[in-house]
């Protein structure tokens, strides 16, 4: 008997998630991406997977399982990815506080996590600023894959490995009766369709966004050179204002007295939503970021302002070799605003639209694209 036939339109990480899910689904899978390739939000991040930044439960049990997909897929599609964990780091000790309280909970939850100290630090990572060091949280789970790379060579290895069929610089019209119209030359119908087409959600179904509390965030971040004779971080490295941006540290009893230091001492960066994390790609090449924006409609162009603090703040926890601008860019994703962390909706049958992860797709978009196919 034929498979039943599935539609994914968008090409970024969130549909190629799903597109994964549908094939070993049974679904004969088509993707239509408009760009070729695809170069939204799924390519313009740390390219971080991030189990540490969510919270337990549903949200870390998802985060974890698309680290083991991610793992998995890269293997086979020869994607250079590190199991290269994350490490906070305390220079203040309202900031070495919290990190302990989280230590705590973390270990409490079976999270591969461990308080170190100075000397230990110093020890293992010789790219952190060791001057008024009082410690860092160590969690082992993070994975950081080169987000260029991953989004470009992913299909090519669902293709082969799934028969997953891809579609390229193909702008879809609208969608009506499981029909899928590309202009008025076009048709592609589906037993299922699914809409992943990120922050570009204005073009198919506009009543329902209008409906959702939705917005969209506008981030800059910056590459660096990669660095000279080989050198490795060892870690992805983060400041502490990052304590005060992701929802799994909001437990930490004592983060609203850093927060409301960091409001005296720091309402600049508050104000355009920034906090600083740097990764490495397998080129040595360093990812630098970032800030939040929040809008509708967004200006096409970068603040400088904004670059040099950032680069100011990682100075301030970081010892590079080289610090020389490679690139800036900014992407922007779509957000909730009422806390959701995802939206899926069916605006008429057999029709999907799955979007609205926040800054967290990398890290949560397989696991939640098996549960959502799983589920119709």
């Amino acid at each position: 008997m034929e498979n039943k036939a599935a539609i994914v339109i968008g090409a970024g990480i969130v549909g190629l998630a799903t597109a994964r899910a549908l094939a070993l689904k049974g679904y004969a899978v088509k993707v239509f991406e408009r760009s070729k390739p695809a170069v939204g939000a799924s390519v313009r991040n740390f390219g971080m997977v991030w189990p540490i930044g969510q919270p337990e439960g549903k949200l870390y049990d998802r985060a974890k399982r698309s680290r083991q997909i991610w793992k998995e897929t890269c293997e086979a599609a020869g994607i250079w990815h590190e199991a290269a964990g994350s490490l906070h780091l305390a220079y203040h000790s309202d900031e070495m506080k919290v990190l302990t309280e989280l230590s705590e909970q973390f270990a409490s939850q079976g999270r591969a996590v461990s308080l170190l100290g100075p000397a230990e630090i110093i020890e293992k990572y010789d790219a952190v600023n060791t001057e008024n060091l009082l410690g860092g949280l160590y969690s082992s789970e993070e994975m950081i894959v080169d987000p260029r790379e991953a989004i470009a060579k992913i299909p090519g290895y669902f293709s082969s490995q799934f028969g997953i069929e891809f579609f390229w610089g193909k702008c879809v019209s609208y969608i009506s009766d499981q029909t899928v119209y590309i202009g008025n030359e076009e048709e592609h119908t589906a037993d299922i369709i699914f809409v992943c087409s990120g922050a570009d959600f204005e073009t198919l179904y506009p009543e329902i966004f209008s409906s959702i509390p939705i917005t969209k965030c506008k981030l800059q971040m910056m590459r660096l050179v990669s660095q000279p004779d080989g050198w490795r971080m060892g870690t992805s490295l983060c400041g502490g204002l990052s304590l005060i941006h992701y929802n799994s540290f909001k437990t930490a009893p004592s983060l609203h007295e850093l927060k409301e230091r960091y409001q005296k001492e720091k309402n600049d960066y508050l104000d355009w939503g920034i906090h600083v994390m740097v990764s490495q790609n397998g080129k040595g090449e360093l990812t630098v970021g970032d800030s939040h924006e929040y809008g509708l409609t967004f200006d096409p162009f970068d603040k400088q302002f904004i670059n040099e603090m950032i680069l100011d703040y990682l100075k301030d926890f970081t010892r590079f070799k080289d610090y020389s601008l490679l690139e800036s860019w900014n992407g922007i994703y779509p957000k909730l605003t009422n806390g959701d962390t995802e939206v899926l909706v069916s605006p008429e049958a057999g029709v999907y639209i799955l979007n609205g992860l926040g800054g967290a797709g990398m890290t949560l978009s397989f696991g939640l694209a098996e549960e959502v196919v799983a589920s119709i």
